[in-house]
């Protein structure tokens, strides 16, 4: 009787060896995973050189690792297994109250956020126009009430106050408000960004810094463009339970004139980029997402001209700063290689924001280029 059952179990084991191997064989290869929002591996072209170089090896461990058959399943029952048996988080995503998926914030290599600080700090001494700089915090701290209890994370407020003293541009407090409306739905629960209504709160307090008169919420009126967004952290949580994100925007884009710059190429864009609602990653919604460069001309003619040096979380902030300048400039230094200074110079500049996420301006090795 033991014999039977040691031998059915070797049966049903090399089935399931012979069952994956033969699938991986069959299933065609994929390019892109929309439930992960980023390009696979594919099959490496063999060489001598790369396979004595190890580099053979490296990619087809890669390829058939993202080409597993059954892959987005495996790794929905990973998420869901490790939340079964009490895990708080799955590839430094927090599971949270509400459904929320909060990234983990680690200590930053504070060796590169002096750097960072001083890149800032050359860019007030280099240019005779008003610097403004504001760091946004993430729903791991705005949002730290939903996290399960012990997460541990670095105190982003802390850093902020850190870096706020040593900047000599003037800064923009948004923290406050934001914790002020922080039982709001001011982040995605599925996204790292924030939502329409949490950059309303972040506009503002630069108004209110900047010395523009900022209009009141009551003035707009809100507008769902999508009830079914799921974002990066979704993507990368392996999480497969929760409800999706909705998108709103504020303001229409009636008489605004939006050119990108790729490649040093200019092309017609748009405050708003519906083709991405049909799309996996929808927050490129905003602005058709990341861009080295882009120039939007309003309708207010006898405003100033602002620069933006920024992350992707201006994307969602720039509509509403739209009532108030006649031509916003927003560079994203991690694909803009050119003189800030010049740019300055050669286009007018009354005013420079520079505005990122605490996670972005204490890890992005970019921003070094606002001093040149």
């Amino acid at each position: 009787m033991k014999n039977i059952s040691n031998r059915l179990q070797i049966i049903i084991f090399i089935g399931f060896i012979g069952f994956f191997f033969a699938a991986n064989l069959i299933a065609p290869s994929k390019k892109f995973s929309p439930q992960e929002n980023r390009y696979l591996a594919l099959s490496p072209m063999f060489s001598v050189n790369a396979l004595f170089g190890g580099k053979f090896t490296s990619d087809y461990e890669a390829y058939v690792t993202d080409q597993f058959f059954g892959r987005d399943s495996w790794i929905s029952l990973k998420s869901a297994s490790e939340r079964a048996i009490g895990k708080l988080e799955n590839n430094n995503v927090f599971f949270c109250k509400y459904d929320a998926l909060i990234e983990r914030f680690e200590k930053p290599d504070m060796a590169l956020v002096q750097d960072n600080i001083d890149a800032v700090n050359a860019l007030c001494t280099n240019t005779d126009v008003p610097v403004y700089a504001s760091l946004i915090p993430g729903a791991v701290k705005i949002w730290a009430d939903k996290l399960p209890e012990n997460a541990n994370n670095c105190d982003q407020k802390k850093l902020i106050d850190v870096i706020y003293s040593q900047l000599d541009a003037v800064t923009v407090d948004i923290f406050e408000n934001l914790q002020a409306h922080s039982d709001e739905y001011i982040f995605y629960r599925t996204d790292h960004h924030w939502t329409s209504l949490g950059a309303y709160y972040g506009y503002l307090s630069l108004a209110r810094s900047m010395g523009f008169d900022a209009r009141s919420y009551d003035s707009y009126e809100p507008v769902t463009v999508s009830e079914d967004f799921y974002g990066t952290v979704y993507s990368s949580s392996g999480v497969r339970w929760v409800a999706p994100d909705r998108i709103e925007i504020f303001l229409r884009d009636e008489g605004i004139e939006v050119t990108n710059y790729n490649a040093g190429t200019p092309a017609a864009g748009a405050l708003y980029n519906y083709s991405f609602l049909r799309q996996k990653d929808q927050y490129a919604f905003f602005l058709g997402g990341n861009s080295p460069l882009i120039e939007i001309l309003t309708e207010q003619k006898d405003a100033p001209k602002l620069l933006v040096l920024r992350d992707s979380y201006a994307d969602c902030l720039t509509p509403f700063l739209t009532d108030h300048f006649s031509e916003i400039h927003l560079i994203d230094l991690r694909y803009y290689k050119y003189s800030v200074q010049d740019y300055i110079k050669d286009n007018n500049i009354d005013t420079v924001l520079v505005i990122y996420t605490v996670s972005n301006f204490t890890s992005d090795t970019s921003i070094f280029m606002a001093g040149n």
